[in-house]
């Protein structure tokens, strides 16, 4: 009886150290990415890719609000999905910008450049896809988190796409589209997330960034265990 509280905050513990260990993989990952994306970018005259670079210091910071955010209180956790979604609403609208620069001003970009970059940032956002796979139903700011490496897939995608057509057709074009495109995807992403955290704002749940098995010292079953043993540290 006097260990039924502290075997489940135990549990809760090691599900927030899994979190917290993913997270600084993917941070790292994406904090890499973003300074040779945005070099390889530049010396070829890819806007995609540096918009692609930019999507990855997004990430990173978004990365790091979620490790802030683990273990914080609800209210927390939705005030950061809510940073977050602001980020990526911020990360949209400055791709837009640079698509209309491009479109106005600029020259043909270095195909073989973007494809060797865009592949090898789809292997590393494909890795970190898999790593927060298996905790995008944690809760509301892990899973904002698997939205932003999901979105992350679908533009480097992009971007390959786009090396092939400015390689075939000797254009800029695609270059534009894929941002419009870009935009269009981190735009409703984020209001998705917005919405989303808005909403646990205005209504949190008590227990909605825990499993429903697992309880904690504040909510622990009296009918299951003393008073005095649910005063237990997570």
């Amino acid at each position: 009886m006097d260990n039924c509280c502290h075997d489940k905050t135990d549990e809760l513990a090691g599900l927030r150290e899994r979190q917290s260990k993913t997270l600084w993989i993917v941070l790292g990952i994406n904090g890499v990415m973003f300074c040779l994306e945005l070099l390889v970018g530049l010396l070829a005259g890819s806007v995609a890719l540096q918009a692609d670079s930019l999507d990855m210091l997004s990430d990173t910071l978004v990365y790091g609000f979620s490790l802030y955010a683990i273990g914080k209180s609800n209210r927390w956790r939705a005030g950061s999905a809510l940073l977050k979604g602001s980020i990526m609403a911020i990360f949209g609208i400055g791709v837009l910008f640079q698509s209309i620069y491009k479109f106005l001003a600029g020259g043909i970009p270095e195909s073989h450049f973007m494809f060797l970059m865009s592949a090898l940032a789809l292997i590393a956002n494909a890795s970190c896809l898999l790593l927060l796979s298996k905790h995008k139903a944690d809760d509301i700011n892990m899973h904002s988190t698997w939205v932003c490496s999901r979105n992350d897939i679908i533009a480097n995608a992009s971007v390959f796409l786009a090396a092939a057509l400015v390689a075939i057709t000797q254009s800029k074009l695609p270059d534009i589209v894929v941002g419009l495109l870009i935009t269009s995807i981190f735009l409703k992403s984020a209001i998705s997330i917005l919405k989303a955290s808005s909403r646990e704002l205005r209504h949190p749940s008590e227990s909605s960034s825990i499993p429903k098995h697992i309880p904690t010292p504040e909510f622990c079953p009296v009918g299951t265990c003393p008073v005095n043993s649910c005063l237990c540290h997570s």
